[in-house]
Formats: C-alpha cells, sequence, structure tokens
C-alpha cells in the first residue's frame, strides 16, 4: 500500500489550481500593464480611468524608445557585462566555496566570518572609494569599471559552501588524490560536476541582479558613452513632460531577453534546483 502510495502521481484540487491562477494573474500583471501603456499615448495614460487594453501605438512607441536611449547598445553591453559577472561569480564563488567547505587551512573559520561580515555592510558605503579607484585607473565609462567589482560576491561563496558541505562526499575527494589528481584537477573533474545544480542557480540569480543592476553602473557608466539597459532607459524620463508611453516601451525592450532567456533555459533551470534538492 505505502509503495503503491509513493508512486502514484498527486493532483491539485480546485482551490489549489485557483490559487495557482491567481498568483500567476498577479504576478504578470505588471508586465501585462507595461506593454499595455507600451501601445498608448500620453495623452491616453493620463486619463481617468486608464486603459486596460492595448492600443495601436506599440511599434511606434517601441522604434522611439529603441532610438532616443541607443537602446541596441545598451542591451549589448548589457549582455557583455550580465553573462561575464555571473561566469566570474559562479567560477569563484564555486572555488572558493569548495576552499571553505572541504580543505583545511589556518584561519579558516576566521575568514569565513569576514566573508559573511562583508554582507551586512551597505553598497553604498563603497561607492566614494570604490569611484576614486576607477578614477584613478581612468576606467570611468567602460564596462570593465561595472564588470570587475563584482565577479565575486559573498554570497555565492557562501551559497556555494553551505551546498557543497553535503552534496560532494569527503570520500570522494580523497579518491580522486589517491589517483594522483591535483587540487585544480579536482575541482575540476570532481567540484564542478557535483556542484553543478547549484551552480546554474546562482548564475541565473547572479545575470538578473546584473542585468536589472542601476545604482553603480548609473555612477560609473553615462548615457552616451558605453550605457547598460537601466542607465539608458534614465534617458527617456528627461524633457518638461516625460512621455510615459515611451519609458514603458523602453522597459519592455530591457525586460523581453530575460523573459526569452527564461523560456529557452527554464527546464534546466529548474530541473537543476530539483536535482540539487534531491542530492541535499
Amino acid at each position: 500500500m505505502t509503495a503503491r502510495r509513493a508512486g502514484r502521481q498527486l493532483h491539485g484540487g480546485k482551490v489549489t489550481y485557483a490559487v495557482l491562477i491567481l498568483f500567476t494573474a498577479g504576478s504578470l500583471f505588471p508586465l501585462l500593464w507595461t506593454a499595455v501603456a507600451a501601445s498608448r499615448n500620453n495623452t491616453r495614460l493620463a486619463q481617468t480611468p486608464p486603459p486596460f487594453w492595448f492600443g495601436g501605438n506599440l511599434l511606434k512607441n517601441l522604434g522611439t524608445a529603441w532610438t532616443d536611449a541607443n537602446m541596441g547598445t545598451a542591451l549589448l553591453n548589457t549582455t557583455v557585462v550580465a553573462t561575464t559577472v555571473a561566469a566570474g561569480t559562479v567560477v569563484f564563488s564555486t572555488v572558493a566555496g569548495f576552499a571553505f567547505a572541504k580543505l583545511r587551512f589556518r584561519a579558516k573559520r576566521l575568514l569565513l566570518l569576514l566573508v559573511i561580515g562583508t554582507m551586512m555592510v551597505p553598497p553604498q558605503l563603497g561607492v566614494v572609494p570604490l569611484f576614486m579607484t576607477i578614477a584613478e585607473l581612468e576606467w570611468t565609462d567602460h564596462l570593465k569599471a561595472v564588470i570587475l567589482p563584482t565577479l565575486v560576491s559573498a554570497f555565492g561563496v557562501f551559497f556555494m559552501r553551505q551546498y557543497l558541505l553535503r552534496a560532494l562526499p569527503t570520500e570522494l575527494i580523497e579518491a580522486a588524490r589517491t589517483d594522483g589528481a591535483n587540487s585544480w584537477r579536482v575541482v575540476w573533474h570532481v567540484v564542478f560536476p557535483a556542484a553543478r545544480p547549484a551552480m546554474a542557480v546562482l548564475g541565473l540569480l547572479t545575470f538578473v541582479q546584473a542585468w536589472n543592476d542601476f545604482f553603480w553602473p548609473i555612477i560609473a557608466l553615462t548615457q552616451n558613452g558605453s550605457p547598460t539597459v537601466q542607465v539608458a532607459l534614465t534617458g527617456l524620463g528627461r524633457g518638461f513632460i516625460p512621455d510615459q508611453s515611451v519609458i514603458m516601451a523602453g522597459a519592455l525592450l530591457g525586460t523581453l531577453p530575460l523573459l526569452i532567456a527564461f523560456v529557452l533555459f527554464g527546464k534546466q533551470i529548474v530541473g537543476g534546483i530539483m536535482q540539487g534538492a534531491v542530492k541535499g
């Protein structure tokens, strides 16, 4: 009886479906409203009640936003920044997490506490010295000014350390060393395969965060130089009466690549999360 119940597929009731539909509608409403506002004009958006269905200005507003915000360059720059930051954070955090989880060295606990302690410091406190550093290096308005300071994160190190504590058996590392593998071969052939689910989750979270980051890019970059999407969108709100429909069109252009990436790689990401849950 227990085996039969364990193998039986569970089905949700009407209440479950109703709750899921409600939460799905609530999650999709901001995106839907952005698309509706992008298809209208400024006059219609200022009226009461606001529009709740699409108009006929979507393509026009998208074209205006693409031209005024230099969106092509901004999307390319943001893709480079987000991809590089995500890849660097995943690699460095996995290596550091492995060291804190499985290796023995002096002041290990103290260093781990220092890494965790940096998560409690507001990032705004380091803006002035960081900007002075990149200005001294003449990196202002260059993408490396945004990429290099964020190539590794304390959260990523702590996240990978907690995952590898359980997902990576110490016996597996000892077996690899017995076969003559050095530390880097252990990392490449043992640690990375075992940490793949957590690396996928960390990469996704870091990519989305880097794509949506506004605070530091708006300080280090300019709209006319090498802007990211969030910096480029600030140029759409200028003027005595900002055109809200064009701003919404620009926001829609900046959101679509994330939606496309999730549609293409959503199954792999969810599969990695589930695989990590089973291993843990």
